[in-house]
């Protein structure tokens, strides 16, 4: 029996990106942050036809005809339902892509055509184009001496309709990825052209034995949702080189969606849905740029003054930690959490460096997931394996779109002396946690713990919202070890005091916590934030709660399966999404009304994240750390101009309001960092200081003591 209470994920996702997209409309945000939320939709409907599409398309094949638990849809109505509902988001995505390309045209940002142009320009765009881009084009006529060729996702190629002598051709010109994607034209205001409307201005000249009747640019999507295969895998006794060989049967996996600029005439759509092997259901017609990553190269380009005034303030993160001598000294003697982007990740790289120059730094252990380019702490792991710590690192080849950098990350620590554990073939490791063990001159062992809701990466933690927690706790410290120990030899179902862990315990955990809010009825309360709901039995536990009587607020940024305000079903469930400047990312769940238990965690509360990864949560005990994370709930609930309610129907309603969650904790931010460069002449601070300096003059004594073999009572 279909569940009213329930929608599918699919659906849900299109309406979360299409929330992206409407940003780009916002009053409040820069003319140049909106062109950035237009590629960020186009991206991200890039990957979910990669990604899900794909995957409905291989499941859409089975002789099993499988449905979807929520909804009761079969593979191909979810597909039906994708591909219908998609076409006025696209013309969306036009008209606001054409609004946005005309107002900063008027500011002096102007998207050129060719025909448009001046004598200067014209003669710039063809230099250009005969010395960058002409000797490395690949024109091809597609008749039956030149077969169809294969096109590569996302790629961007010309394709036109070409005659000669009565006789009707297709003509291809693929545009290497390698190309400038843009010219910057000559002129006093900044104007550029971009590299498909060069070319398509040349097509003549290319084809010039041909008449050229139409031109198009097209781009094919490729299903990139590869499963494993057992039998392939067993051929290779290196993982690593198994995912290389998963990374090059990518490129060759079937279309799953064809886009073009404009309408193809009939001859060009049957040809081009035939070769494809496609349903005129998945071609879409867009007038905007198939593809929008060139947006960011292109706003470096921009003159700074320019870039300034029609883009976000500049912000520089708050380090909470820099007024301390020793953040590990600090950490020590209390639990620090710190939020990102608001506060700076240096603070924990900081920690980091301060271990690695550490005499009694026995071993560092990490798991990492997805990693920035140049990472800063790649290279701290690299530079404590050469100073002879033992370093390991529990690396996930599987993190997607970024499998080829963990290989070449993980080829580095190798290299450099780490120990290299890849994840399981059926469990991706997406813990975000980090153990420091210590050793002093007794022998007596210690450890700083780190636990995490992002990953370890310097450049998203300046664009992701998510909390760290740094702990001197001996038991989680303890917790932490067994837990490498336990990941080392494949043991998935390990116990902790404090940790918390998918796939053994995490959702037996959130369950008994929902019921036990549903237990105390009208007095049951649950507050959470997270980006994704799809698990059904956690659905069905909330509703429980609903129920009783019992009140559940989530803020969910993206997929939620769970639909609320459903009458007799999730009457008192309530659902807000924030999708602001800063990509809400972390992970806060509370429950409870008088003294919460609150933890944190890496996972979202989706069926892969509690069944099919290894992550981690942990219980926040110290007080302070406590109040400051439900407060951090109480103004995300209350934004009401980056924030929208969801609808029993599953629409995105925004309420009347100006007030910004992201906007106040940037405020706090930066109040702070003006506190921080005052004359620190607090007693607090003072005695804080104090007490620091005479720890590292107590280690430095110690150290003195061995190094010329002094008697401790000297």
């Amino acid at each position: 029996m279909e569940q009213t209470y329930l929608q599918n994920r699919e659906i849900s996702w299109l309406r979360f990106n299409e929330r992206v997209l409407e940003e780009a409309e916002a009053v409040e945000v820069p003319l140049l942050e909106k062109l950035k939320f237009i590629s960020i939709f186009t991206s991200n409907l890039d990957e979910f036809f990669m990604i899900r599409v794909g995957s409905l398309h291989d499941l859409s094949r089975l002789k099993k005809t499988l449905k979807d638990p929520k909804t009761g849809w079969t593979t191909q109505e979810q597909i039906d339902a994708i591909v219908n509902i998609l076409p006025p988001i696209y013309a969306k995505r036009d008209r606001i892509y054409q609004r946005v390309s005309q107002s900063l045209a008027e500011r002096g940002i102007e998207r050129c055509q060719m025909k448009k142009l001046d004598k200067e320009g014209k003669k710039a765009v063809r230099n250009f184009y005969e010395r960058d881009i002409l000797p490395l084009l690949s024109p091809q006529i597609i008749d039956p001496q030149h077969p169809f060729p294969f096109l590569e996702n996302k790629k961007n190629y010309l394709f036109c309709e070409i005659e000669r002598d009565g006789q009707e051709l297709f003509g291809l010109v693929p545009l290497r990825k390698s190309f400038p994607r843009y010219l910057i034209l000559p002129g006093v205001k900044f104007r550029y052209i971009l590299l498909e409307d060069i070319v398509e201005a040349y097509l003549g000249e290319i084809f010039k034995d041909y008449n050229v009747l139409k031109k198009y640019r097209i781009s094919i999507t490729r299903n990139f949702d590869m499963t494993d295969n057992l039998d392939t895998k067993d051929e290779f006794e290196d993982y690593k080189e198994y995912m290389k060989l998963i990374l090059k049967k990518r490129k060759r996996l079937s279309p799953v969606r064809l886009e073009l600029n404009r309408r193809p005439s009939p001859a060009a759509e049957k040809f081009l849905l035939a070769k494809l092997e496609l349903e005129k259901s998945h071609l879409f017609v867009c007038e905007a740029p198939l593809e929008m990553s060139y947006v960011y190269d292109l706003m470096e380009e921009i003159p700074s003054a320019l870039r300034q005034e029609l883009s976000y303030p500049e912000f520089r993160p708050f380090d909470p930690l820099a007024k301390y001598p020793s953040i590990s000294e600090k950490v020590r003697r209390e639990d620090v959490l710190l939020s990102y982007p608001y506060e700076d990740m240096n603070s924990f790289i900081r920690l980091l460096e301060e271990a690695v120059n550490d005499p009694d730094c026995l071993s560092i252990k990490i798991t990492i997931y997805r990693l920035a380019k140049n990472s800063k702490i790649v290279k701290q792991l690299v530079r404590a394996a050469e100073r002879g710590i033992e370093v390991t690192v529990f690396m996930e080849l599987k993190a997607r779109f970024d499998e080829e950098s963990n290989i070449y990350y993980s080829n580095i620590l190798y290299e450099a002396g780490c120990q290299i554990i890849y994840g399981f073939q059926e469990y991706k490791i997406h813990s975000k946690l980090l153990l420091i063990t210590y050793r002093n001159k007794k022998g007596q062992l210690s450890y700083i713990t780190q636990i995490g809701t992002g990953n370890y990466n310097e450049n998203t933690a300046k664009l992701y919202t998510d909390f760290a927690l740094i702990t001197g706790r001996e038991d989680f410290g303890l917790d932490a070890r067994d837990f490498f120990r336990n990941m080392a030899i494949g043991k998935l179902d390990g116990k902790y005091k404090n940790l918390i862990q998918a796939p053994s315990s995490f959702k037996q955990k959130i369950l008994s916590l929902l019921a036990r809010e549903k237990n105390k009825g009208e007095d049951g309360y649950v507050f959470c934030k997270f980006n994704s709901l799809t698990d059904k039995d956690i659905c069905q536990a909330i509703s429980e709660v609903s129920q009783a009587g019992g009140q559940v607020r989530l803020i969910i940024r993206g997929i939620t399966c769970l639909l609320p305000a459903v009458p007799g079903a999730t009457e008192r469930v309530e659902i807000h999404s924030i999708v602001g400047r800063f990509l809400e990312h972390s992970r806060v769940y509370s429950f409870g009304r008088e003294n919460p238990e609150v933890y944190i965690a890496s996972a979202d509360l989706m069926t892969r994240n509690t069944e099919r990864r290894v992550e981690i949560a942990v219980p926040i005990y110290d007080q302070e750390i406590k109040e400051r994370l439900l407060n951090y709930l109480e103004i995300q609930w209350n934004d009401s101009l980056k924030g929208r309610r969801m609808s029993a129907s599953g629409e995105y309603i925004q309420e009347d309001g100006d007030f910004s969650a992201q906007d106040v904790f940037l405020e706090k931010a930066e109040e702070e960092r003006n506190q921080s460069l005052a004359p620190a002449n607090t007693k607090a601070l003072k005695e804080e200081k104090r007490r620091d300096k005479k720890s590292l003059l107590r280690r430095l004594v110690e150290l003195m003591r061995e190094l010329f073999a002094l008697d401790p009572r000297d």
